[in-house]
């Protein structure tokens, strides 16, 4: 495939974006009447299926994110075999870093690994902004995912500014974000630039997206629990929302998503989110109620369907009923699915959600 940047007119009546419009999954992002719930699983495309291990061997993540034809065939390997209501393209947050030139890579067992760590402005020389001709096969990539799905909407992805910023300050993955905080509350000058890029960085990566033929977006923040409110309001949301603000122009929902994120929910909704992400370790209702008038998306424990069959459709009914006081809901995991996981029974899955919900 010739890694050309080709866009899909979404107000074209004939185009893949106008035949999944009508979609439930954008129907429950838009908060409308759906005929069932719709449901996707985050990491979704990837690591627990063999077709996809099977295809990645001896090649390295990133470079794999840079191969239109490997992409377009990952992101459609769940779509086939679950049956799922959305794609979400196969790609990584560290992509938009490394398509600037930032040294860093993906190290098996370990995760995004960075080789100059910021610590002072003249840091931030590495962070110029991103252009769509920095990632012409990502643009590729979408446009034939698009076109391969028909009326099954994808969903775009970034890593949000603070996600980002902790493995570039960290220089990989941490567990307590030491250095990360250490340059928040001591050199807010550099952290609020350092922030600002970023979010410009994530926000031209989604533009990218939506404009090659995304139907809607995800904003990760991984790292995002980590903070305390205070602390997210003052350092944090201002990015967050320039990035929702920025995509928002376009016109396609914003899902906002944060792992042990369940003291912030009320202000990632404020940031300009029209879904808000709930993991498992807060009751959806609770979730429903925090996030104040935005539609769901959640929240079965990814470990649950390791469990037994009558206690995964048990967990799922609870959730459906209780996504039903929600403007819209989106049944998903609470996080990622596990490398492990049976595939099999995330197609089971799928057609209980989709049976139960249309009682």
């Amino acid at each position: 495939m010739e890694t050309t940047i080709q866009t899909n007119d979404a107000n074209h009546p004939g185009g893949a974006a106008a035949a999944a419009h009508d979609s439930a999954f954008l129907r429950a992002c838009r908060g409308e009447p759906v005929p069932y719930t719709p449901v996707w699983f985050m990491r979704q495309a990837g690591r627990a299926l063999p077709e996809y291990r099977a295809l990645r061997e001896g090649t390295p993540m990133l470079e794999t994110c840079t191969r239109p034809e490997q992409v377009v065939e990952i992101t459609m390997q769940p779509v086939r075999r679950y049956g799922v209501d959305a794609a979400i393209l196969y790609s990584d947050i560290m992509v938009p870093l490394k398509a600037i030139g930032v040294d860093l890579d993906i190290v098996p067992g370990t995760g995004p690994v960075v080789a100059h760590r910021v610590r002072e402005l003249s840091d931030l020389d590495q962070l110029r902004p991103l252009e769509a001709a920095d990632v012409p096969y990502v643009s590729a990539a979408v446009g034939e995912v698009v076109r391969t799905l028909g009326s099954t909407p994808l969903i775009g992805f970034t890593g949000a500014p603070f996600t980002l910023a902790s493995y570039l300050v960290e220089g990989g993955p941490s567990r307590d974000h030491t250095a990360t905080k250490a340059l928040m509350y001591g050199a807010p000058d550099v952290w609020h630039e350092l922030l600002a890029r970023l979010a410009r960085i994530s926000a031209n990566f989604l533009r990218v997206q939506v404009e090659a033929g995304a139907s809607a977006v995800q904003l990760f923040d991984s790292w995002a629990g980590s903070l305390a409110p205070a602390d997210y309001d003052a350092y944090v949301r201002p990015h967050s929302e320039a990035v929702l603000a920025e995509v928002g122009t376009l016109g396609v929902p914003r899902i906002h998503f944060g792992v042990g994120t369940g003291e912030l929910l009320g202000s990632m909704a404020a940031a300009g989110a029209d879904v808000v992400g709930v993991d498992w370790r807060v009751p959806l209702r609770d979730g429903i109620e925090r996030v104040a008038g935005r539609a769901v998306q959640g929240n079965l424990d990814p470990a649950l369907v390791f469990a037994p069959w009558e206690i995964i459709a048990d967990k799922s009914r609870s959730i459906l009923a209780a996504g039903r006081s929600a403007p819209g809901h989106i049944f998903n995991l609470g996080h990622g699915v596990l490398p492990t996981t049976d595939p099999d029974v995330l197609t089971r899955l799928v057609d209980f959600v989709h049976a139960e919900s249309a009682r």
